[in-house]
Formats: C-alpha cells, sequence, structure tokens
C-alpha cells in the first residue's frame, strides 16, 4: 500500500469540553478533532505547519467540508480519527476522514485544502517534498 492510500489514525478522548450540557459531543468538536488529526497526519510526512510556513512560506487551509453526522460520541469515549488522501491536485488536496467508536463510525468527512503562500494567500502547488510522498 502506498503512504498516499495510507489511513493514518489518531486516538482521542472525549472531554467534558467537547460535550454539551448532556455529555453528547457538540457537533463543531468534531471539526477539531478532524483538525488535530490532520496536523499529526502531516507529522508522519516530516512536516509540521509551523515547519511549513517557516521554510516554505505555505500553508494549507480549509476550502470546503462536507460532514456526515451519522452516530454521537459521548463524554470519555475513546474515539479513533482517521485521515486519507482521497485526491490530490496540483494546489488542492481532498482528505477522507472519519471518527469511529471501535466498529461504529460516527462521522464521516471530505475536506478540501488549498495550499496558499503567507506572503498573499494566493493558492500555489503543494511542495515538491510533499507530493513526492503523497504519488501513488
Amino acid at each position: 500500500m502506498s503512504k498516499r492510500h495510507h489511513v493514518f489514525a489518531l486516538p482521542v478522548r472525549v472531554y467534558f469540553q467537547d460535550t454539551d450540557a448532556g455529555g453528547v459531543v457538540y457537533h463543531a468538536s468534531y471539526v477539531n478533532f478532524m483538525e488535530r488529526a490532520r496536523t499529526e497526519w502531516l507529522r508522519s510526512f516530516g512536516y509540521s505547519n509551523a515547519g511549513l510556513m517557516k521554510e516554505l512560506g505555505v500553508v494549507f487551509v480549509v476550502r470546503s467540508l462536507k460532514m456526515e453526522y451519522l452516530r454521537p460520541a459521548l463524554l470519555d469515549d475513546m474515539l479513533t480519527v482517521t485521515a486519507q488522501i482521497k485526491e490530490l491536485g496540483r494546489s488542492r488536496i481532498a482528505v477522507h476522514q472519519t471518527v469511529v467508536r471501535g466498529e461504529d463510525k460516527l462521522v464521516e468527512a471530505e475536506i478540501h485544502l488549498v495550499c496558499v503562500t503567507l506572503e498573499n494567500f494566493k493558492p500555489v502547488s503543494v511542495p515538491e517534498v510533499l507530493r513526492e510522498q503523497w504519488k501513488e
């Protein structure tokens, strides 16, 4: 299996701050869980967000996201948040993400990221150092 098709998985515990008054994970908390997973997924390829900004002058920004909430997560649940490249364009990356509890899929999402310069936030090509690792 290529690195591109590898499914990155990050364990995440649900804390009180992630929930509403009923102990159910607040819908926006899943966005945070997924951001955390994408950040650690990027690290698995040798780059942090800070490193990309400092060394290459670029950052990945969210252009769009589509999420389906299938089942609720609850206070103190142990979750697994995944990230996997679905499509790689010149400056755009589509990432498929899930949040699961054991065998139960709770949330499924497709996140579209765009690589932009820090100078003017205009789209630029994904850095070759990452592109090479993400190729099939």
